[in-house]
């Protein structure tokens, strides 16, 4: 029994995408916030005595940078070329950020050291019982942040400095954690100077921030983030909410990440790709929506269909998903996931 024409065509397109992500070039104007991620794990075998909370045994650490800086990592890793902009403080962790993205050649001279800022640090406790097979939870995640503005100054030089790097560049990405880096007058500029020269735009917005996303090319959402939406815009099905989402913003495609439901792409001539997860034990999601913005990056680099881009950004998740932690996209682990669905669609059918 061989594959449908369906079947078929999926498979050519996926071996086809597998080549055409090898070797990728370009350059990506990244603006956005950026964070340290710490990862503390241990056993939690115990409750304690004084509260009903697990207590945590310690075992090891990680610390990453985190945010716009993960996906700028992410960029490099796959072949493209990525100028960071955005704020640290003059702190101990954000020296520790700049360090390691200098570790991994990412242009820093976009990022503003502010003295007396403090570098926001997003730090989780995963664990599990000591003597039980079992995966890891996270047990607590707690931020330490700087809600203060962030210097005017300091803001309009960083995006002085993405707006005249834009016009060299294959794409934009505008990631917004809500920290202050992208500001309404910011990201209207920025996205005015990649539209004049006519280069694509990712954006990754808080929700609150969606007003700044105005015809962006790709806006990425995961899905509790659309069905919040769809109550608030009082849709019937998030699919209704989507298309209101993109008639509203003047957007051309909403990305929305489904985990173990796989990737939706929405599009503004009102049709939909559906793009399913092929992983039978999908497991973490932590920085799923950076490994997305570095696919399609990559997939806009290259001039990929909508249809491909949809399959490559299925593909990153899948290759987030099946590892537990935290974890950076190369373009071998992207050409490695393509491979394997394409071989287990042809090895089914024998």
């Amino acid at each position: 029994m061989g594959m449908s024409d369906l079947e078929q065509d999926m498979h050519d397109r996926l071996v086809g995408l597998q080549d055409s992500i090898k070797n990728l070039s370009g350059n990506v104007v990244l603006v956005g916030d950026i964070m340290l991620d710490r990862y503390i794990h241990g056993y939690a075998n115990n409750l304690n005595s004084r509260a009903p909370v697990p207590v945590l045994k310690e075992t090891h650490r990680e610390e990453d940078v985190g945010a716009a800086a993960h996906v700028a990592r992410g960029l490099e890793n796959v072949g493209l070329d990525a100028s960071l902009f955005g704020v640290v403080g003059s702190d101990r962790s954000g020296t520790k950020i700049i360090t390691m993205l200098e570790g991994d050649d990412i242009d820093c001279s976009g990022i503003a050291v502010i003295e007396g800022r403090t570098t926001t640090v997003k730090s989780r406790l995963i664990a599990g019982r000591e003597y039980l097979i079992s995966n890891q939870q996270l047990l607590l995640r707690w931020d330490i942040e700087d809600d203060s503005e962030i210097n005017k100054e300091s803001l309009s030089e960083i995006i002085d400095q993405a707006v005249n790097k834009i016009s060299s560049a294959n794409v934009l990405v505008i990631s917004d954690y809500g920290q202050g880096v992208v500001t309404d007058e910011g990201a209207s500029r920025l996205m005015n100077a990649a539209k004049l020269a006519n280069v694509p735009i990712i954006c990754d917005p808080k929700l609150t921030g969606l007003h700044r996303t105005h015809n962006a090319d790709w806006v990425i959402f995961q899905t509790r983030g659309l069905d919040l939406m769809a109550k608030r815009l009082a849709s019937n099905s998030a699919a209704d909410a989507a298309y209101k989402l993109i008639a509203e913003h003047g957007w051309k495609h909403l990305v929305v990440l489904g985990g173990e439901n796989g990737v939706t792409v929405y599009n503004d001539d009102g049709s939909m790709i559906h793009s399913p997860c092929n992983l039978e034990s999908p497991r973490g999601v932590i920085g799923i929506i950076d490994a997305v913005g570095v696919a399609l990056a990559a997939a806009l680099s290259i001039g990929l269909s909508v249809e491909d881009s949809a399959h490559l950004a299925n593909a990153a998740c899948e290759c987030i998903m099946s590892l537990d932690g935290n974890f950076t996209l190369t373009s071998a682990d992207l050409a490695n996931r393509l491979g394997e669905v394409a071989w287990n669609m042809q090895i089914s059918q024998r």
